[in-house]
């Protein structure tokens, strides 16, 4: 993975989430849901993401986003914080956020 730093943070509601910043400031990556316990969604952050479900697609703007859904459950657990001009930057910041493809 690129250089960056992972924050666990609490949402307006108390709840624990996680987010991806590179170097330069930017956001690459945030969780989709909230955790009660900060243990999970460390675990969450830190998952190991081969065998997960990465989806590609346009925005309404037309740029490039990912999606990842957990293999274990189906769930959506982490996606891109903004979108991207070409699909290759795309899947630059998917790689940032464990993407091997």
């Amino acid at each position: 993975m690129a250089d960056y730093t992972l924050d666990i943070y609490k949402d307006k509601r108390g709840e624990f989430r996680w987010r991806r910043t590179a170097s330069n400031g930017e956001i690459v990556g945030a969780s989709s849901e909230s955790y009660k316990a900060k243990k999970d969604c460390e675990a969450n952050a830190n998952r190991d993401t081969s065998g997960d479900k990465w989806e590609f697609y346009k925005d309404k703007r037309g740029e490039s986003r990912w999606r990842c859904f957990s293999k274990a459950n189906g769930k959506q657990v982490g996606r891109a914080s903004e979108g991207f001009k070409s699909p290759s930057g795309c899947k630059g910041n998917a790689r940032m956020n464990g993407y091997t493809g």
